[in-house]
């Protein structure tokens, strides 16, 4: 036989002779000593039950707790006759009786009685009518709520959120809460009885008392009175506080607020975790001290513990709450990497990301003086303004991966350009006519990778009056910026943008856009005409024009690029503001128009449009002669622009964009006749 079914079969026989010596003693009288280590048993056994009471987590724990409220009220009872007949027969119960009598009743009959009154009130009015109630309507309320759990049980089991095997633990768990506050009901009625029993015993054994005392020794009526009063107070009190102990069990197991609950730590934190109250309560009882006529002495330190308790406790919260929301966020993190459904948030690409190392953070934190986030929304203003759309919500975040001073620009998730700043210094370009140089570290502004200077702030009026471009590390990263989104603003434009901007027009030219929109154009079709616009630097702000030359030309073609160069020649007087000024002469390069006829000759119509079938080695001759023109144009300091003919226009400009991205190609038709051009060149193999 195990170890483990030995104990057992102990336990079994504990319990069974516990029994037994409560039949025993109502029958066999005890002496005196053993009456004394009985009634130490029963008084340690209740503050067992108490406690145990208090801190289990769970009222389950104790579902026995009925037939202990039994088994010890039988013992009570027992321990009350043994007792009775010490007093009665030796009128020497024991010194643990006496000790009570003589004691905790200060060996007075009045205050014994008065002290025995009182425990017995506040025993059988307060807390076991409490108790008795508060048992009858959990036991009902709990019966009540039985068939809505297990719906509820079997409603997760029907849905798979649970198994067989958890559903069937919870309807066990039901019908074991079930029976036990229906047990606890009944039980309650254990605990009044006992008190009610206690109260009758005590009589009996006071007029029993004196009875002896006068007929058996002999005493006269006020010492046989003065006598077994005492001996029969001491009795009362030594039953009546185990009994009490058990019926505040009683009264803290049915009053649980919560089924799983740490009462010591939760009574507490209700009680005393608000320190505003114990701040008021302080400040009360101080106040009482001083202005009334309490103990001044006592009430202003009982009012400065409430005070100081209370501002410890405000920093035990506040920490507590700082570790609880580090935890909250580091929890919610880990549940969002193990639920399989929260996968898809990170599908999501930003259009536009800025990314910077941490010594970029004080130019993007407010609180340190940065002003970063406030040119990213003039960025957004400028873009607007300048290109007449929207650009996406930039975001701006630090990345520990990269360099203290480097910085990356993203583009739907991949990195477009980077560059370096230092931060504390500023950057010095040299425009072509600075007087004298200075010295610096080199560098290259990123943006169109000028060369430059890194200065410091020593240097910079100095620098600034030899003739160089100085700007600081913020201007830096606002014009790195702005030049990545114009480059890819194009992509950036999407059909819910388009819809957006078909909604603001529709406010004022209803007409226009029910003619356009979907009769004649898809939004699909709007946005690639919008996004070859947007490629090359042609503002679309005048929606109303494009929208009605659409309109105009779409019942004939489709085709997007074509279409688009028909809004560009409806925008000449932008496109001629854009690149040329009026009343001055502006220098070109002109198209051979043997070159025009050739690539006109080369090219394919399809279904999905059109593209040149030119021969590799005269693109790679066209692509040279465009490459030398353009570079006296640079030279010179001007923009390369070349001229074609509408026909060609957009031919062209595909063949050199992949090769030459800053070429400016213009055909006749989208400049204004006031413009005077001035050929410098000419294109030609």
């Amino acid at each position: 036989m195990d170890k483990t079914k030995i104990m057992n079969r102990v336990y079994d026989y504990g319990v069974a002779l516990y029994l037994v010596a409560a039949v025993v003693m109502m029958i066999i009288p005890i002496p005196n000593f053993l009456m004394d280590v009985l009634l130490a048993f029963d008084f340690c056994l209740s503050f067992v039950i108490m406690f145990t009471a208090m801190f289990v987590q769970e009222v389950l724990e104790m579902s026995n707790f009925p037939t202990i409220l039994l088994f010890t009220t039988i013992f009570r009872i027992s321990l009350n006759v043994s007792s009775t007949r010490l007093i009665l027969t030796t009128g020497d119960p024991g010194e643990v009786i006496q000790v009570f009598g003589s004691f905790v009743g200060g060996n007075d009959i009045i205050v014994g009685i008065i002290v025995y009154i009182i425990l017995v009130i506040v025993q059988f009015m307060v807390i076991n009518k409490g108790s008795e109630r508060v048992a009858e309507v959990t036991a009902r309320f709990t019966l009540d709520a039985m068939p809505g759990k297990q719906m509820a049980i079997d409603a997760d089991l029907n849905t798979g959120a649970i198994d067989d095997a958890e559903a069937k633990r919870r309807r066990d768990k039901i019908q074991e809460e079930s029976s036990f506050f229906g047990a606890m009901d009944g039980a309650s009625k254990y605990v009044k009885g006992d008190a009610t029993a206690g109260l009758v015993i005590t009589g009996v054994n006071i007029v029993g008392g004196i009875m002896m005392g006068m007929l058996r020794q002999g005493l006269d009526i006020g010492e046989a009175v003065n006598k077994y009063t005492i001996l029969t107070m001491g009795d009362g009190l030594v039953s009546s506080i185990p009994s009490l102990l058990i019926s505040l069990s009683t009264g803290i197991l049915v009053t649980k607020g919560s089924k799983e609950a740490d009462f010591g730590h939760v009574l507490i934190e209700q009680l005393f975790g608000m320190p505003k109250v114990l701040y008021l309560v302080g400040a009360v009882v101080s106040f009482l001290g001083i202005f009334s006529p309490l103990p001044t002495v006592l009430y202003v330190a009982m009012g400065m513990i409430f005070i100081v308790v209370a501002r410890s406790m405000q920093g035990t919260i506040e920490t507590a709450k700082i570790e609880e929301a580090a935890a909250t966020e580091e929890e919610q993190q880990a549940e969002e990497i193990r639920q399989p459904e929260n996968v898809t948030s990170l599908l999501q690409v930003d259009p536009i990301e800025l990314e910077f190392g941490y010594g970029i953070i004080p130019l993007a934190d407010v609180n340190q003086g940065g002003d970063l986030l406030d040119r990213v929304v003039m960025i957004r203003r400028q873009i607007a303004l300048e290109l007449g759309t929207v650009v996406p919500i930039i975001r701006l975040r630090d990345n520990i991966q990269l360099n203290p001073n480097q910085y990356i620009i993203k583009i739907k998730g991949i990195q477009i350009s980077d560059g370096e700043i230092l931060f504390d210094h500023y950057m010095a370009m040299n425009p072509g006519m600075v007087e004298e140089e200075i010295t610096g570290i080199p560098t290259f502004e990123p943006s169109f990778h000028l060369p430059a200077i890194w200065i410091t702030e020593s240097q910079r009026e100095r620098a600034e009056s030899y003739g160089y471009t100085v700007v600081d590390p913020p201007s830096i990263i606002a014009t790195h910026l702005t030049e990545v989104i114009r480059q890819h603003i194009a992509e950036l434009l999407t059909r819910q943008d388009v819809q957006n901007l078909v909604n603001n027009l529709k406010e004022n030219h209803a007409a226009l856009v029910d003619e356009l929109v979907p009769k004649l154009m898809t939004l699909g079709e709007i946005e690639k005409v919008l996004q070859n616009l947007l490629k090359e630097g042609i503002s679309i702000r005048d929606l109303v024009t494009i929208f009605e030359t659409l309109a105009d030309y779409a019942p004939s073609t489709h085709d997007s690029d074509i279409l688009t160069e028909y809004v560009r020649q409806s925008l000449k007087r932008a496109i001629s503001s854009k690149y040329f000024v009026s009343g001055e002469t502006a220098s070109v390069l002109t198209l051979d128009p043997k070159i025009e006829q050739e690539i006109m000759n080369s090219v394919k119509q399809t279904e999905t449009g059109a593209y040149l079938t030119l021969d590799p080695s005269r693109t790679r001759a066209i692509l040279k002669s465009v490459g030398d023109q353009a570079k006296k144009l640079e030279d010179a300091g001007r923009s390369p622009i070349v001229m074609t003919s509408p026909i060609v226009r957009m031919y062209f400009k595909k063949m050199t964009e992949d090769y030459y991205k800053d070429l400016i190609v213009i055909s006749y038709n989208e400049v204004e006749p006031n413009i005077e051009l001035q050929s410098v060149g000419m294109v030609t193999a």
